[in-house]
């Protein structure tokens, strides 16, 4: 158990659907946000996807290497930033207010990647120094994050990577096929919320981009801030 969750009164009513799903389909829906916006501006980068970089970086190799530098230094990058993260946590105690000030430091990061896109952009050369800058601002902010996915909020799945989560959304759906009962239909909600959040996320930041170019970010940046308030009042997540 969290210590968010510690910090849950035993009595009272229980939580609304808002409330229980609240913190994994925003995360959920700023990952995918993120991550489109960083892939359609930075000529194919991803800010929270470490497979793709590994991926388009081997694609870039077999060609003509446009780009390779940027997608391989991302790698040492993210891993520094878990590891600074986590060392920041070590020596914080495991508090909801150690969890907001992670999502104001992924805000802070977003907020960095949003004004250097607005001074930096139109990106062109998929090798120059300012679209590395860019995308690296959004890589940090969206490493914290997974940092505090895999310690402080373990009990929300993964928000920035949907492999693992669209093959438990199918097991799932398969197991309430066969026994319909609330318990397997909560398991569905749950985990088609996050796969369904992803998506909303995805093209919600493809249509903002085209419309509002990097000033897209900012209303994801909000909902980040939104969730830091949260932690800060103890509110479960």
């Amino acid at each position: 158990m969290t210590a968010a969750n510690q910090a849950t009164p035993a009595t009272g009513p229980a939580p609304g659907l808002w409330a229980q799903c609240r913190a994994p389909v925003l995360l959920t829906i700023v990952g995918g946000a993120i991550d489109t916006i960083g892939f359609i501006a930075l000529l194919g980068f991803f800010t929270a996807h470490v497979t793709g970089n590994l991926v388009l970086a081997g694609a870039a190799f077999a060609k003509d290497g446009a780009g390779l530098w940027i997608k391989l230094g991302a790698i040492p990058l993210f891993i520094a930033t878990v590891m600074l993260t986590k060392l920041w946590i070590d020596r914080c105690s495991p508090s909801p207010k150690t969890l907001g000030w992670l999502f104001v430091g992924e805000a802070v990061f977003l907020a960095g990647f949003m004004l250097a896109g607005l001074q930096l952009e139109p990106f062109r050369d998929p090798d120059a120094g300012a679209l590395a800058l860019t995308g690296g601002l959004g890589l940090v902010a969206l490493a914290i994050r997974n940092t505090a996915s895999k310690t402080l909020i373990k009990h929300i799945s993964p928000s920035t990577m949907m492999t693992g989560n669209t093959t438990q959304f199918g097991i799932d759906l398969s197991n309430y096929l066969r026994h319909p009962g609330s318990e397997n239909r909560q398991a569905v909600c749950k985990s088609g919320s996050v796969v369904g959040g992803f998506v909303l996320g995805a093209f919600l930041g493809a249509v903002l981009y085209q419309h509002l170019g990097f000033w897209s970010v900012l209303p994801f940046l909000l909902a980040v801030l939104y969730l830091a308030s949260l932690a800060f009042r103890q509110q479960p997540l």
